[in-house]
């Protein structure tokens, strides 16, 4: 079988596209970086839709922490506090066993029966707890940049008339991102590397759907030798942390574009495309 017949055959095969049936004999190295780039998908799934929906949830804790209110501030401090004082690995397992005593036959709302079985997949159950935790340690991150504003720039928001959600969303809120954002960027590449806890979790995998880790482990299984899937699993993740720096830093340079060092580094860099005879 060539690469090319391997990656077709198993190259969606995380998420049932492709061969029923996994290799059993001898793996090629072809057919390992195929079906571990393949349950990466699961990964990227991970990771990509927990930082999204996170960071959304990460700013509105992060707010309710800052608030004078005792009814917002204290809710969102022990929030924090228990998804960032306990382990990852025991959040999934708690989650896993309450979502597993969740009635099969589905819980009844107003007279409309809500299915619950899907709740303990992983791609929904492990999926809402890294959600969970990435946006307690991003409201964190953002807090402690929400406190760290400069005050000459709240005191200018005041002078020009300012307040209320129009200061917070034109003054604090840009601010405290480009703060926080070189911080926020390691919270990301560790929620990515996170995502592969969810092998060790209680969520299982159905049909053999699993992620890098798991068929990884798969290979390792049949072919008595780690040295090679556990590599390659490793080199995946670095180009994915390779990928998110480069996307984060895109964006950082797009939340500084406005400062003066920058405006200065552009020049630099425009005048020394000049000819020497100009210069």
């Amino acid at each position: 079988m060539s690469c090319w017949q391997t990656i077709t055959d198993y190259g969606l095969r995380s998420i049932g596209i492709g061969e029923r049936r996994l290799p059993t004999g001898d793996f090629t190295l072809c057919e390992q970086f195929t079906l571990i780039g393949s349950g990466l998908i699961w990964n990227v799934y991970f990771g990509v839709l927990a930082l999204v929906a996170g960071f959304f949830f990460a700013n509105a804790l992060a707010g309710a922490k800052a608030a004078r209110s005792r009814w917002l501030r204290k809710p969102a401090e022990w929030f924090i506090f228990i998804f960032r004082g306990s382990p990852l690995f025991i959040q999934f397992f708690l989650a896993y066993q309450a979502l597993v005593m969740l009635p099969r036959q589905g819980i009844d709302v107003f007279g409309i029966t809500v299915e619950t079985a899907w709740t303990t997949r992983a791609w929904a159950g492990a999926l809402f707890v890294l959600f969970l935790n990435t946006a307690a340690y991003s409201a964190e991150i953002f807090y402690g940049a929400l406190r760290s504003i400069p005050k000459g720039e709240i005191e200018a928001a005041d002078a020009y008339g300012l307040s209320g959600w129009k200061k917070f969303r034109r003054i604090e809120w840009p601010t405290m991102l480009r703060l926080a954002w070189p911080s926020y960027t390691n919270e990301a590449i560790f929620l990515f590397q996170s995502t592969t806890l969810v092998f060790f979790s209680g969520f299982p995998a159905f049909q053999q759907k699993g992620d890098a880790l798991y068929y990884a482990n798969y290979i390792a299984d049949k072919t008595f030798n780690p040295f090679v899937p556990y590599p390659i699993v490793g080199f995946y993740f670095i180009l994915c942390t390779l990928g998110v720096i480069w996307i984060f830093g895109r964006v950082n340079k797009r939340l500084n574009r406005h400062l003066p060092s920058n405006t200065m580094a552009r020049k630099r860099h425009k005048i020394s495309l000049l000819p020497q005879s100009l210069r």
